[in-house]
This record gives structure tokens, sequence and C-alpha cells, in this order.
């Protein structure tokens, strides 16, 4: 298949049944949505209309930005290692991805409810 990318992905094994590779896109796509999310919760928590210290809006959308990076790092890791498992009939790899974005979605609310602690307590 010439022109297809990435060529080391799709050069492997056998053309798969389509659904396959349309629901390992899909999939991407997910992710890719999920992480256009975080990046505008990025941007939502450090406006003024929020009532916190600068600290607090600071590291809530440094935390965002950092979980929509290892989103998209992650969809795109994910998709191309199942894409080829899927070509050469290979057991599909794990992901850690909903495990990863559960944390620092968790770290972000503990975060956010310390500064709102302190802010309520001034």
């Amino acid at each position: 298949m010439t022109g297809r990318f990435p060529k080391h992905v799709f050069a492997e094994g056998e053309e798969p049944d389509a659904r396959l590779t349309l629901a390992n896109e899909r999939t991407f796509l997910a992710w890719i949505r999920t992480s256009l999310a975080l990046l505008a919760g990025a941007v939502a928590v450090h406006t003024p209309a929020l009532d916190l210290d600068t600290w607090v809006k600071t590291a809530a959308s440094l935390c965002l930005l950092a979980a929509a990076g290892l989103a998209i790092t992650q969809s795109w890791t994910r998709w191309r290692a199942t894409e080829r498992a899927i070509r050469t009939g290979e057991p599909l790899p794990g992901f850690g991805g909903p495990v990863m974005l559960a944390s620092v979605v968790g770290v972000l609310i503990v975060g956010v409810a310390v500064g709102v602690i302190v802010v309520a307590v001034r």
C-alpha cells in the first residue's frame, strides 16, 4: 500500500477487516476529543472569573495541559500499536490511558478543593 502513513504500520501483515481498523480509528479520535476538552479546561480554569489564588489556577491549568499532552501521546501510540497488532494477528496491546487520566483528574480535583478551602478560610 503506497502512500499510507505511517509506513512501518501499513507495511506489515495483511489488510484487516475494515471494521476493526475503523473501530481503532474511532478510539483514537475519542482520545483526541478528550485531549481537546482537557486543553479547553486548562484555559477555562485560568480565567479571572474563578475566585481562586493564582497559584491554584496555574497549578490546575498546568495539570490539565499535561493531561492533554499525555492523552495526545497515548492516543497516537495506542492507535499505532493496535493497528499493527490487528494487521499481524498479534494480541492487542494493553492500555493504561484511562488509569493515567483518572489519576491526573483526581490530583486536579484535590488541588482545586484545597485552593477553594484556602480561599474560604481567608
